[in-house]
């Protein structure tokens, strides 16, 4: 079943754990933003970009938090639209490591701050947003509201744990269907296996993953798993065609999560992010196990 984006800000609402930020007054920085995750911790810090990359898919990715009428879209990370960035004139452009070869071309247009979050000796995910988190807050001058948001967050793990905390919760395997034939699937040290830990909840796929947090596997390798309890969980979107082939294949219907009950569709959530998505991934997987109890 899915969890509706109604649902979920019900949900978010009433715990009052992370509230939605209250945007401070024109500090004077203009920051266009290369990266999902950095762009919503922005929002978090009371201080919106005055432009992000990729603005279009924000609402499908990334959902929560909401992204201000008044960002610009510069295009795409890779295709960053130059004159609309010298329009803007930032002080500020966020990039990641992933885009260092965008290095040179941004230069005339801002100071490039660029923040670590997955690399290769990074380590956990969650870990690594934490601490992305406090050095973009040194940056801008927001030291004490990072804290406080991480403070919130903190809360918020821990609230979902105690939720949780007592009841039977299965091994879960973590997926995005790419095809009927094949999964992303997601574990350590990835952002949605750091959640898992601090909520207490097992993971069913044990092999290490890439420094991203994932594997690409064949639908035949959930046969690993052999936790008989173990449950499937798929995030949106799913593309239009797989249930039905997954339903026709024999492959499929021999593993243990053909059986009714054993594969959930969870709203979408975005792997590539920080905290806000950490927290965002957390509520949805709490309450849906919780329902399911």
């Amino acid at each position: 079943m899915s969890v509706s984006r109604r649902a979920f800000l019900r949900y978010a609402a009433a715990m009052t754990v992370v509230p939605a930020p209250v945007f401070a007054q024109a500090s004077g920085q203009r920051i266009v933003s290369l990266d999902y995750g950095l762009s919503s911790t922005l929002l978090s810090l009371g201080l919106p970009p005055v432009g992000i990359s990729d603005l279009a898919d924000w609402s499908r990715w990334v959902v929560e938090p909401a992204m201000p009428a008044s960002v610009v879209d510069i295009g795409s990370s890779f295709e960053v639209n130059l004159e609309i960035l010298a329009q803007l004139k930032p002080d500020i452009i966020l990039t990641t490591p992933y885009l260092d070869e965008l290095q040179p071309r941004l230069k005339p247009y801002g100071k490039i701050v660029r923040l670590e979050i997955f690399t290769p000796d990074s380590g956990p995910v969650l870990g690594s947003a934490i601490a992305a988190t406090r050095k973009l807050s040194a940056e801008i001058g927001r030291e004490r509201e990072a804290e406080a948001f991480l403070q919130q967050s903190e809360t918020f793990f821990e609230r979902c744990r105690q939720r949780l905390a007592g009841k039977d919760i299965p091994p879960i395997a973590l997926v995005n269907f790419m095809d009927s034939r094949h999964v992303r699937i997601y574990s350590n040290p990835g952002l949605f296996h750091g959640v898992l830990e601090r909520l207490g909840v097992p993971n069913a796929w044990t092999k290490q993953s890439n420094f991203w947090g994932f594997e690409t596997i064949g639908i035949e390798e959930l046969a690993k798993i052999t936790d008989p309890n173990a449950r499937l969980v798929a995030f949106d979107p799913v593309p239009p065609d797989v249930l039905p082939k997954l339903a026709e294949s024999p492959l499929w219907n021999r593993l243990p999560f053909a059986r009714p009950g054993q594969l959930s569709i969870l709203a979408p959530a975005l792997m590539f992010g920080m905290v806000n998505e950490a927290v965002r991934f957390a509520g949805l997987l709490t309450d849906l196990l919780e329902r399911d109890q």
